[in-house]
């Protein structure tokens, strides 16, 4: 029988598999969670620059995978069929004890289904969001996943209700991440009242996104002469490709590389639909949640998608703490009159206080996520 300790018979092989900014963030920490395990541990990845700063050896950079919406994945199909026959054959070469996908379902699953009949163990990490959309998903994702780790607190009686599926349930981590950012840049309780008065502006991360929605957020800088809007540029995207949207406008400016910080310094922000919203509420900063894709992506995902909301904030707490503005929502008059609340009503504050702090005692109830995560993965492949 192999001994699991730092004297190692067997070296481990991890292949991680993630798609965007955030699971490059989480699929990080899980690289060093896994390494205090496993500290012998053999690591390659898709992901980003912090995935490679952990440990792991870099394959593919996520700003090389993003496709937003249905007709721009459609348009970039035989792009995305070259990826995965190339992930294929790298997974090969690789001959990993475990492939561990993280979220980025549309890539992840066909590699799942391809890994399990390689009989290479399949673990998922951050289930993709079936409860929203593509439920039929889950009958074959149950024949074709070894172990579901999941970060969300309703997913495991969700798997377990609806589809006699036993999950692990980990805590979400944007807790750890958000802590130890915080620690890092000096930031406690009580944090001195900035010079400027700042809004925070996130866009998204990919091209496609921020060109429809950054010129509408920036818009809303010429109402607000007193406060200075402060873009967040994306991981992996150059400063170069921000400053046409940027220069006609006195009172904005860009940071790059430092969206934490520029959230903890603002007074409210306007957030792109997804991992950036939950994000910024576990942060306490006040919000807008802002969505518009194409018209076609929009009208196709209105009649797939079943779910009362479209932030994270919203779903988790099953009601409606956050505004969203949905595509022909999002406009500037809409974005002004939401921000003058954020930034002038005390009982809107009050109770949005009340909220965030409910919320982030929720997602902290399982710990940090990356350590017990990868004690799972350790146990379940020690056995």
């Amino acid at each position: 029988m192999l001994k699991w300790s730092h004297q190692y018979l067997w070296r481990v092989k991890y292949y991680i598999i993630s798609g965007e900014a955030s699971g490059d963030l989480h699929g990080s920490n899980l690289i060093k969670a896994l390494k205090i395990q496993d500290p012998q541990a053999s690591i390659r990845c898709w992901g980003g620059d912090l995935m490679q700063a952990a440990g792991a050896e870099l394959v593919k950079h996520y700003r090389d995978l993003a496709f937003m919406g249905f007709a721009e994945v459609v348009s970039n199909l035989p792009t995305i069929f070259k990826n995965i026959r190339f992930c294929k054959e790298d997974i090969l070469a690789f001959q990993p004890d475990a492939v561990i996908l993280i979220d980025y379902p549309g890539f992840n699953l066909r590699i799942a289904e391809w890994a399990n009949k390689q009989g290479i163990k399949v673990i998922y990490y951050i289930s993709p969001q079936v409860w929203a959309w593509k439920e039929g998903r889950v009958k074959k994702m149950k024949q074709i996943i070894d172990k579901m780790l999941v970060i969300l607190p309703f997913e495991k009686d969700y798997y377990k209700e609806r589809w006699n599926w036993e999950v692990d349930y980990v805590g979400h981590p944007l807790i750890e991440a958000i802590e130890d950012k915080k620690k890092e840049l000096g930031y406690g309780d009580s944090n001195p009242t900035p010079v400027i008065k700042k809004i925070a502006l996130l866009p998204g991360s990919r091209k496609q996104e921020i060109s429809k929605k950054l010129p509408i957020m920036l818009e809303v800088a010429k109402s607000f002469p007193d406060y200075q809007f402060v873009v967040a540029e994306a991981p992996g995207l150059e400063s170069a490709f921000y400053q046409p949207f940027l220069q006609a406008y006195q009172n904005v400016a860009s940071v790059n590389n430092a969206t934490y910080q520029l959230l903890l310094e603002s007074e409210a922000a306007l957030v792109t639909s997804g991992t950036a919203t939950l994000e910024t509420a576990l942060l306490g900063v006040p919000e807008i949640v802002c969505y518009k894709g194409s018209n076609i992506s929009y009208q196709i995902a209105k009649r797939l998608i079943k779910i009362k909301y479209i932030s994270l904030v919203n779903l988790i707490m099953d009601k409606l703490i956050v505004t969203e503005l949905i595509q022909d929502e999002l406009n500037v008059a809409n974005l002004v009159k939401e921000l003058n609340l954020l930034l002038n009503d005390a009982t809107h504050q009050q109770q949005l206080k009340a909220d965030y702090q409910a919320l982030y005692e929720k997602l902290s109830r399982g710990g940090h996520a990356s350590d017990q995560a990868a004690k799972i993965i350790t146990d379940f492949l020690r056995k």
